[in-house]
């Protein structure tokens, strides 16, 4: 499903992409995880915060998940990797889930590659958008 297209929010592009314009900086422009994300976001539309859908999955949106396989529903709220907490349910953006579900739209079915094969995932519902809120720079 990685051919569908995404949409992104110009303030989150700006955060991702100095995101990973510093870890190149630190010489870490070979990993994986950074070159999916910039794949992301090089495809990505790139919408204005106030006028981005509010089904779209966004930076610091927090959504329910249901993996297609097992049928396991999972709720995660994507965030950077500074404040990544697997415990509190806080996924980052670099994590295989967190690049595959950025700029995707609730009820869309998104397969991604993970360090256990692939996986097939259905965001089944946002339940917080910042931007929906007016949260415009979280």
């Amino acid at each position: 499903m990685k051919n569908r297209k995404i949409h992104i929010t110009s303030f989150d592009k700006d955060r991702l992409e100095e995101l990973i314009a510093a870890a190149g900086d630190f010489g870490e422009h070979r990993r994986s995880d950074l070159e999916d994300l910039y794949q992301e976001l090089q495809r990505a539309m790139t919408v204005e915060a106030k006028k981005i859908p509010a089904d779209v999955v966004t930076m610091h949106s927090k959504v329910l998940l249901r993996d297609t396989d097992s049928g396991r529903e999972m709720t995660y709220s994507l965030v950077f990797p500074s404040q990544a907490n697997i415990d509190t349910g806080a996924i980052s953006v670099l994590a295989p889930i967190g690049t595959a579900i950025l700029g995707y739209r609730e009820g869309d079915v998104v397969e991604w590659e993970v360090p256990s094969g692939k996986r097939t995932i259905k965001i089944e519902k946002i339940l917080y958008q910042p931007e929906a809120v007016g949260d415009y720079h979280l």
